[in-house]
């Protein structure tokens, strides 16, 4: 595999590469030549002359290109508007095909169905570079789609844009296509001897709280903790409803878990009602987190994708990067996450509007992310690579104030929220037998009546003699047989054969509530927990014995009947001699 890489000048200029590589060419053996051709401009006449050129040099070479938000070329920010990126490959084996589809979010389905059937037809294909307009589009049910494509087939690519962060319009094209703004550009890559892989890279972390994600309707956002979703923005962040709005929210998206990975999701646009359209769709009832741009993380990852490189050793390297990475770092220091991988093969991509990679099974659409593909045709060679300075002692001085803040941030936030969990474990908890106090278990119960064709039953069990435990051997011994009890309660309740939670009722008497569980079997659990607590031994105090009474609920009955009926069924069992168990239904 070779690959020759340049920046537009000129016209002059321009021809002068193209006939350099056309003469490379025909005197190699090559299987298929593929232009990239990346514009950071929306000059549709510069781009067409620059297609124009490319078809006249090399009539018989594919191309695949889109309008972008800044191009990288040898591993760092282009200062060209238009770069030009051919890839030769070598090796008989090796194969390439480029479609070109219409896309809309009417059409997906269509699109995605006959680029499946074109993979599995031709079973060279080890992977899918593809090129998209995204922009007012939802990429969920395109991605969910996508990912049917046969296993081990990868997936890879980037969303097209302009050089205006603010601007809809963006533009795709190839060489069985025309420039289109909406489009979809794939290039099937395969052949036994050539290998990819493919990684992604965020840096972001989650910082603060976390968000719920209480309503949503596809790609629009609409509520965070049951507030207008913009209102978050606004509030941790400042962030004003103004034409600004899109750059400045590219920094700071979403952050939480989506098919089996962390993923990132930024907003897009806010729309009068204060919800926000985001870049894919996002679950309604999902916690997420606002996140931040932490350098060392970025650096640290950059690191060790680069050390796996150094032992796939590609010969080419795709990148593509979002447009908030730009943003982030600017236009100076942007290339400090991409020039550590021009040092192992030639590296070139561009800022995208979104990037796109298969992990596992699904076809993922990433924001503020990192996409990485490296390429090679036959064996690693094996080859002493030098080794890259990253500048360490330089990053943690600049950015170590952001850091420590952040983590200050995070840690104080995790705390906080481990605090408010144990009081909330604290408010439903009986503190002495840890069982749920009668303020949950009452609660539990008449939610369990609420759900449909639910049968619920009640078991109420006392102490029996109770009172005489704590006048005879003291209150320290009664509270060890009360925990006794308790623990001996969530033990059985783990055996029975349907669900079951206890709680303490009040003193010496405890409820515990069974649903979907059948017929009668109340009555059969009852006398399990009897027999087990007959046998417990305390220290202090000799065996003790608990009645029990059981109902099980009628038709419309509510908690108050329900509760009623149990607690006249336990007094029957102690009025009858205690030790036992009595039914409601007796």
């Amino acid at each position: 595999m070779k690959q020759f890489q340049f920046e537009y000048i000129n016209d002059e200029q321009l021809s002068k590469e193209l006939d350099r590589i056309a003469m490379w060419v025909s005197r190699t053996m090559t299987s298929g030549v593929c232009f990239q051709i990346f514009a950071e401009t929306m000059d549709l006449n510069r781009i067409e002359a620059v297609v124009g050129a490319v078809t006249a040099s090399m009539p018989d070479a594919s191309y695949i290109g889109c309008s972008t938000n800044g191009n990288i070329i040898n591993g760092a920010k282009s200062k060209s508007d238009i770069i030009i990126v051919c890839t030769v490959y070598e090796y008989p084996t090796t194969k390439i095909e480029v479609f070109q589809y219409e896309l809309t979010n009417e059409n997906y389905r269509e699109v995605t169905a006959d680029l499946i059937n074109k993979v599995n037809e031709k079973d060279w294909v080890k992977a899918v570079e593809m090129l998209l307009t995204i922009r007012g589009m939802s990429m969920t049910g395109f991605c969910n789609e996508l990912s049917k494509v046969k296993a081990g087939v990868q997936v890879f690519g980037g969303g097209a844009f302009s050089d205006d962060l603010n601007e809809e319009e963006a533009y795709v094209f190839s060489s069985s296509g025309s420039i289109s703004n909406h489009s979809a550009a794939f290039l099937l890559i395969g052949g036994e001897d050539l290998n990819i892989t493919t990684n992604y890279i965020t840096g972001w972390k989650p910082l603060g709280r976390e968000l719920h994600i209480t309503k949503a309707e596809g790609s629009r956002l609409i509520e965070i903790d049951n507030q207008p979703a913009f209102r978050a923005y606004e509030k941790y962040l400042k962030i004003g409803n103004d034409e600004y709005f899109f750059k400045n929210t590219l920094e700071f998206p979403l952050f939480y878990y989506y098919n089996g990975i962390n993923i990132l999701r930024a907003p897009t646009a806010c729309l009068p009602d204060e919800s926000l359209i985001m870049t894919a769709d996002i679950n309604e009832d999902v916690k997420a987190r606002l996140a931040y741009g932490d350098p060392e993380t970025i650096i640290s990852s950059i690191k060790e994708e680069r050390n796996k490189l150094v032992a796939f050793r590609p010969e080419a390297v795709r990148i593509y990067s979002c447009a908030a990475r730009r943003t982030f770092w600017g236009d100076n220091e942007v290339s400090t996450e991409t020039l550590p991988l021009e040092s192992l093969a030639p590296t070139s991509g561009f800022f995208t509007s979104g990037e796109f990679m298969r992990t596992g099974q699904f076809v993922n659409q990433h924001n503020v992310t990192l996409v990485i593909a490296g390429m090679r045709e036959g064996k690693a060679p094996d080859l002493k690579t030098e080794d890259y300075s990253f500048g360490d002692e330089d990053n943690t001085g600049k950015y170590s104030l952001i850091n420590r803040l952040a983590n200050f941030i995070e840690i104080s936030t995790n705390e906080l929220e481990e605090a408010n969990r144990r009081l909330e474990v604290m408010a439903i908890t009986d503190e002495l037998t840890q069982l749920y106090n009668r303020r949950e278990i009452q609660h539990r119960i008449k939610a369990a009546l609420k759900e449909e064709d639910a049968s619920v039953s009640l078991i109420m069990l006392d102490i029996d003699y109770f009172k005489t435990v704590n006048d005879t051997y003291g209150h320290k011994v009664g509270d060890n047989v009360l925990r006794g009890l308790a623990g001996m309660l969530k033990d059985s309740l783990d055996r029975v054969r349907c669900n079951a939670v206890a709680g303490r009722w009040g003193g010496e008497e405890f409820m515990i509530l069974l649903s979907n569980c059948p017929p009668g079997y109340a009555n059969d659990a009852a006398e399990m927990i009897r027999k087990a607590f007959s046998g417990l031994d305390f220290d202090g105090c000799p065996h003790q014995t608990i009645s029990l009474g059981t109902a099980e609920a009628h038709d419309a009955e509510n908690a108050d009947s329900l509760c009623s009926r149990a607690d006249h069924a336990l007094y029957a069992a102690k009025n009858s001699g205690r030790n036992r168990v009595c039914s409601a239904e007796e």
